[in-house]
């Protein structure tokens, strides 16, 4: 199977884990998502400052600037698999 076939799958697996993620694992699925599907980070940092969500998703994607798509997507399956053992 081809890298994004395997990532849209990984998605749908994503919906149906047994368990809910702690925040930091959220937090990476959200960031290797965008980096798979938007490229790096194309969007200002938040202004409010007491928007810690908006904050916290926007450098966690921002860590990942520089990283191809398939990095990004294989790194994405690679962390559903290891929710699902």
């Amino acid at each position: 199977m081809d890298i994004n076939t395997l990532f849209e799958q990984a998605v749908e697996q994503s919906k149906s884990l047994s368990e809910k993620p702690g925040n930091e694992i959220l937090l990476q699925l959200y960031a290797l998502f965008k980096q798979a599907k938007e490229g790096d980070i194309n969007i200002e940092a938040p202004v409010n400052p007491f928007d810690f969500v908006a904050k916290a998703k926007f450098t966690a994607w921002e860590e990942l600037k520089g990283k191809s798509a398939d990095e990004a997507k294989q790194a994405y399956i690679d962390l559903i698999k290891s929710l699902q053992s």
